[in-house]
């Protein structure tokens, strides 16, 4: 499975080398990175072991189209019946119904149905264009979180097109999990990678956790980013999981409003400030910024708190942020450079 693939690059200078600890994963389908610093090795290890044996338990809890109790629940809904749902699942909703809200709708996880008719369910992606017709009709019905009733442990809908999938904060919400874990256990200093979602405990020794921003249309990084404590970073890219026919690019990114992928940008970079959701936040954020577009980004980063926001348009310009501007370190110098306002 793959629901994301790694758009940042870990740059940990020294690894290998005692108090930094590394452990690779692969969990949601990416390539997990947990680096600890600081704690004995067999500590650091057994922490790290743990942070991906909690990814795992989620990602099959959360799986949009292998059996899971999230394809359990959408199976109930999509027959007009009620389904079971825990209080995990629960809260994961009434999270994603505010972001939703937030988002004007951008990010819909109540969209499952068109991500699958556009074949992105499924870990090869078929070069082909969905039916019309179909597409219309789901955009038409216009399935949303807030056609949702939950009464207890159950959830119905009000509205037999809602399929849920939450691969667009998922990695980011399993984020938040993993850094409240090694919270909780006194890990104050760890870069948790997930598929390229990053949350950064604390610093590398003397210096701030870095990143590397990828490139989207080069198999490189452009730009390095330290990241300060708490802090989390996430893109949505056009250039991941993507499919061409005759020559056009479709990418994973639908526009519930017409039921086609977003073409605006190339990506979109967001940094949220420390809080208990910045990893959610990260991840969700880019959703609407790269669907809505360079004109609406800056109004849609401050529904999320956000002031650091890094867009690459089509033509591979980029646009930042006041705030962003200063904490880039460019290692491919963008053709334009501008003033996100």
């Amino acid at each position: 499975m793959r629901w994301f693939a790694p758009f940042l690059a870990l740059s940990l200078a020294g690894c290998g080398q005692p108090p930094l600890y590394q452990q690779t994963g692969f969990v949601f389908g990416t390539k997990v990175d947990i680096a600890i610093w600081g704690l004995p090795e067999p500590l650091a290890a057994r922490h790290a072991a743990a942070v991906l044996a909690e990814l795992d338990r989620l990602h099959a809890r959360l799986h949009p189209w292998q059996p899971s109790p999230l394809t359990q629940l959408n199976a109930a809904l999509a027959k007009n019946e009620a389904g079971n749902a825990d209080t995990e699942l629960i809260g994961i909703i009434d999270e994603a119904r505010d972001y939703a809200r937030r988002s004007d709708q951008l990010f819909n996880p109540a969209i499952g149905g068109l991500i699958g008719l556009w074949g992105f369910h499924g870990d090869q992606y078929p070069a082909r264009l969905p039916d019309p017709d179909q597409r219309a009709a789901l955009v038409a019905a216009q399935p949303t979180l807030e056609d949702l009733t939950i009464v207890g442990g159950t959830v119905s809908s009000r509205n037999p097109a809602v399929q849920l999938d939450f691969g667009g904060f998922a990695k980011g919400w399993a984020l938040d999990r993993s850094a409240s874990y090694l919270r909780r256990h006194r890990v104050y200093n760890a870069l948790i990678n997930i598929g390229g979602n990053v949350l950064a405990l604390g610093r590398k020794g003397e210096e701030s956790w870095k990143v590397g921003l990828q490139h989207p249309r080069q198999p490189r990084a452009m730009a390095v980013i330290a990241l300060r404590d708490g802090e989390a970073i996430g893109t949505s890219g056009d250039y991941q999981r993507y499919f061409e026919v005759g020559g056009k690019r479709y990418s994973h990114l639908l526009d519930p409003r017409t039921g086609e992928p977003a073409r605006s940008l190339q990506s979109a970079t967001v940094i949220a400030p420390p809080s208990r959701e910045a990893g959610a936040i990260s991840d969700t954020a880019t959703k609407p910024i790269f669907i809505g577009g360079r004109e609406h980004a800056i109004d849609y980063a401050a529904r999320f708190g956000i002031g650091d926001v890094l867009l690459v348009a089509n033509d591979g310009s980029v646009f930042v942020s006041a705030s962003m501007q200063p904490r880039l370190q460019w290692l491919v110098n963008p053709p334009h450079l501008y003033r996100l306002r």
